[in-house]
């Protein structure tokens, strides 16, 4: 599905492209500061207590900083993120996590009005105010995982970008009650993000 869902984005962004070929001054600036609209679709895997969260659209913030003309460093900010947490269909609590990321981008150059990238890196997610509905029920607080993701932008005139992109990252956090373990609770979810940018 990601593979699909990225390049679905990619040629649509390229479709955007033709008629914007030329606005494309002031654009080659070594920073990036980019808004997306973020939704986040969680594949709810593992355990043994059939867990799962729920899908969400919230605001993202990114800086890219540019080592030279193709490889970028990306750092992904947004704020705690409340989730229901359902066991099969019932609900059983809430939580947030606040989930920054950094990548190492790798940007095409020299192509005509669009300039797609792919990166890999890690995320570090950090669950708080877990509230769950099951005497003594625990979750670790802590996750660290892979993260990839594609993506395009294309320039639109004086630095602005429109930018689309797709990251998968890992998210997991082990679960227990009473001290019995349960697995482990994969959250791993698909982010599908569009916004504005601009390079400076």
């Amino acid at each position: 599905m990601f593979k699909r869902t990225a390049l679905a984005l990619v040629a649509l962004s390229a479709g955007l492209a033709a008629p914007l070929a030329q606005a494309q001054a002031d654009d080659s600036g070594s920073w990036i500061v980019r808004g997306r609209a973020l939704y986040l679709d969680p594949a709810n895997k593992g355990t043994d207590l059939d867990l799962n969260a729920n899908s969400k659209t919230f605001p993202e913030v990114d800086i890219t900083y540019f080592w030279t003309p193709n490889l970028a460093t990306e750092l992904i900010l947004t704020y705690p993120q409340k989730h229901d947490v359902k066991a099969g269909s019932a609900k059983i609590g809430t939580l947030k996590h606040l989930p920054p990321t950094l990548t190492l981008q790798y940007h095409f150059t020299g192509l005509n009005g669009f300039r797609p990238y792919v990166g890999a890196g890690i995320n570090y997610t950090r669950f708080s105010s877990v509230d769950l509905d099951v005497p003594g029920a625990k979750i670790d607080k802590n996750s660290f995982g892979a993260a990839l993701n594609v993506g395009v932008d294309v320039p639109l005139g004086d630095g602005w970008l429109f930018n689309v992109d797709v990251k998968k990252v890992q998210i997991r956090t082990d679960v227990s009650i009473g001290g019995t373990d349960h697995g482990t609770f994969k959250v791993d979810p698909l982010l599908v993000g569009i916004g504005i940018g601009k390079r400076f």
